[in-house]
């Protein structure tokens, strides 16, 4: 995978639009939504502890990070304002999130009408 290399040189917040600005050191820069970076959280709370485990998260759509915490020099916790905080956000799998942002969140849309639950407007 080509996300192994790459080093974000900037992450910053911006919470009124609850967007997430990181930008890589590849010149690279991807804006997550904190509904985003929530739903696919990589915890064992979202993720389940297995394929076909993942817990669909409902309700998120105004989500916000109250911190951002550095993980030695790999990873982010973020801690989200509806008290999840449990899950550690690699470089690898932040690079990941935006390369594959589209149709990630095609599929979170496709599960939630499945569930039959419609996201709440903004």
């Amino acid at each position: 995978m080509p996300y192994q290399k790459q080093l974000p040189t900037e992450i910053k917040l911006h919470s009124q639009s609850r967007i997430l600005d990181v930008t890589f050191d590849d010149g690279v820069n991807f804006r997550l939504p904190c509904e985003f970076l929530r739903v696919y959280s990589p915890s064992a709370a979202v993720r389940g502890h297995g394929p076909g485990q993942e817990v669909l998260q409902l309700n998120k759509e105004h989500v916000n990070i109250k911190a951002i915490e550095p993980v030695g020099m790999y990873a982010v916790k973020l801690v989200f304002d509806d008290g999840h905080d449990s899950g550690l956000y690699s470089w690898q799998y932040l690079y990941e999130l935006g390369e594959e942002q589209e149709e990630r969140w095609q599929d979170y849309l496709q599960r939630l009408s499945q569930a039959g639950h419609q996201r709440s407007a903004h």
